[in-house]
């Protein structure tokens, strides 16, 4: 039985956990599982050493450089945006490779591509030179990473941990089924927190996981997406908050697994497999393209231009997983709401989901009528990767509409104009994934968090809220870029005959003509239909 059904049944009608058969039961599905699974399952009881953030030592060039623009801005943080994905992977990449003591990364997706390959690569040469490296991820999506990872973490400087695991090892699709059906609360909350910190004095935080798609390196679709590059004294906080997450009773290393596998032998065959692995990405089109590119572009890899200014990491507790219900504390969304809350004249949000609640529909357009201009960036139907939260979406758009809220959704595959913008350098679709926020052309919030019931009560979530008109504007700057006519959908309401209901009017520019319909545009038959039967179902407090 779904969960949802089982939560909705009265107490009184519902199986007790504790009973002889209802353990029963459940040892013998778990059994079943693991059979399903593989026969690895996880061992609880596996000793769990704690450890902690090395403190930053400023004894490289870099890290002499940092100490010193640092000391320049007393009590301040320098911060780069990374709009574009080569720059994005080219700082991570470059951080990793000067780095001398530490490399911590925390990401809920961790793919076995090109560029996640590339990352391993050069985690695995500074682990060779000495540096302490500690990886964790969510176990959510991991499929055929598990070599990969496994082979990692027999480095002797390499530690991998998977947070909030399954029962089971790379457990098969049925295996899943099966667990979700016995612990579907636990594992549907997941870590969705993005961040990379090195040496103690660099960090990068935003919405970026680490995969081909997000740093324009997909050949099929792209995620358009917004990270931070940063220095100074959130750096020491989002160590803190990695170190908390590390050392959770979630977080479980890949030995708790017993395995048949030899992950020495396979770190000895992984080494001439990533070196083949980086001559062919040296050589590819993408990496001809970056190298063009990377001049002009702000990666961490030479001293340029900081955007100094009061910062805060927010970060939800890692025990907002195991809550029994919503408990405010232990999430950002409040911290965020503040900010908002004291808007007076614009508010920019940028989300790939966008999932309000009546109360946040109520929200946004009370906003509207104390005159705040609220405008809206999403995704449309048809470049969603998610379509069940767009039929979230969708339920609550008109509402938004009627109540002044401006709304502009992602095009697939942008026009000419804005494509060199907004879009992938590849011949695949677009996509939105960046989540931000900008508060009168003041204050902003760059993370991970989405305007869905799934990133306020389910996931855990994190980013930087900035006080700076300077970088404000810089993420304007993306948003106006990202809702020009042939970038996005301008989705309006438009006067019917008398009596009649408003029409949702999409309009957009295709090549130089101005196109308008009333039903989403550029949608295959199977999404719409897809959709709307999503739109039925009573899912909207998962998604």
């Amino acid at each position: 039985m779904a969960q949802g059904d089982a939560a909705a049944r009265p107490a009184a009608m519902r199986p007790r956990a504790g009973t002889p058969g209802v353990r029963a039961l459940r040892l013998a599905l778990l059994a079943c599982a693991a059979v399903l699974g593989g026969c690895v399952t996880l061992r609880t009881d596996y000793p769990r050493t704690p450890s902690s953030a090395i403190p930053p030592a400023f004894d490289t060039d870099s890290g002499r450089y940092v100490q010193g623009e640092v000391d320049r801005h007393p009590g301040k943080c320098g911060l780069r945006l990374l709009v574009n994905g080569t720059d994005a992977l080219m700082s991570r990449i470059w951080l990793i490779d000067h780095a001398r003591h530490s490399v911590d990364m925390q990401y809920f997706i961790f793919e076995n591509d090109a560029t996640g390959r590339l990352v391993s690569q050069r985690l695995l040469a500074a682990a060779d030179r000495g540096v302490r490296v500690r990886l964790l991820l969510d176990d959510i999506t991991l499929k055929n990473e598990d070599r990969l990872l496994g082979a990692l973490g027999a480095h002797a400087n390499i530690e991998v941990r998977v947070f909030n695991p399954f029962r089971t090892r790379a457990p098969s699709l049925i295996s899943k089924a099966v667990q979700f059906a016995l612990e579907g609360r636990r594992l549907n909350r997941r870590m969705h927190n993005k961040s990379m910190m090195v040496d103690g004095f660099a960090a990068v935080i935003g919405g970026r996981n680490i995969g081909d798609a997000y740093f324009d390196a997909s050949g099929e679709s792209n995620f358009r997406d917004l990270d931070v590059l940063a220095i100074g004294p959130v750096v020491a906080e989002a160590e803190h908050a990695f170190d908390e997450y590390w050392n959770s009773n979630a977080a479980y290393p890949l030995q708790a697994y017993p395995t048949m596998l030899d992950d020495k032998a396979d770190l000895a065959a992984l080494r001439p497999e990533l070196r083949g692995d980086l001559r062919a990405f040296n050589q590819s089109d993408y990496a001809k393209a970056m190298v063009e590119e990377i001049p002009n572009g702000p990666t961490g890899d030479r001293p340029g231009r900081w955007v100094w200014a009061d910062a805060t990491l927010l970060v939800d507790q890692p025990r907002k997983i195991a809550a029994d219900h919503d408990e405010p504390w232990l999430r950002i969304g409040p911290k965020v709401r503040q900010a908002i809350d004291g808007a007076q004249k614009e508010l920019l949000l940028i989300t790939a989901y966008l999932v309000p609640s009546r109360r946040g529909v109520r929200y946004l357009t009370a906003l509207e009528r104390r005159g705040v201009a609220v405008s809206i960036l999403t995704n449309s139907l048809a470049s969603t990767d998610d379509p069940a939260a767009e039929a979230g979406y969708t339920r609550r758009r008109r509402a938004l509409l009627e109540g002044g809220v401006q709304l502009y959704e992602l095009r697939p595959s942008p026009g000419e104009p804005a494509r060199r913008i907004t879009a992938s350098r590849s011949a695949g679709t677009s996509s939105l994934h960046a989540k931000a926020i900008v508060v009168d052309g003041h204050f902003v919030f760059i993370g991970s968090m989405n305007l869905d019931p799934r990133s306020k009560l389910l996931n855990t979530e994190m980013g930087v809220l900035v006080e700076s008109p300077e970088l404000a504007a810089q993420v304007e700057q993306f948003f106006q870029q990202a809702i020009a006519p042939g970038s996005a959908f301008h989705v309006q309401l438009e006067r019917a005959g008398a009596g009649q209901p408003e029409l949702l009017t999409w309009s957009w520019d295709e090549h130089g003509q101005i196109m308008t319909t009333h039903k989403e545009p550029e949608v295959r038959p199977m999404r719409r239909l897809e959709t709307d039967v999503l739109r039925l179902l009573p899912i909207e407090g998962l998604l």
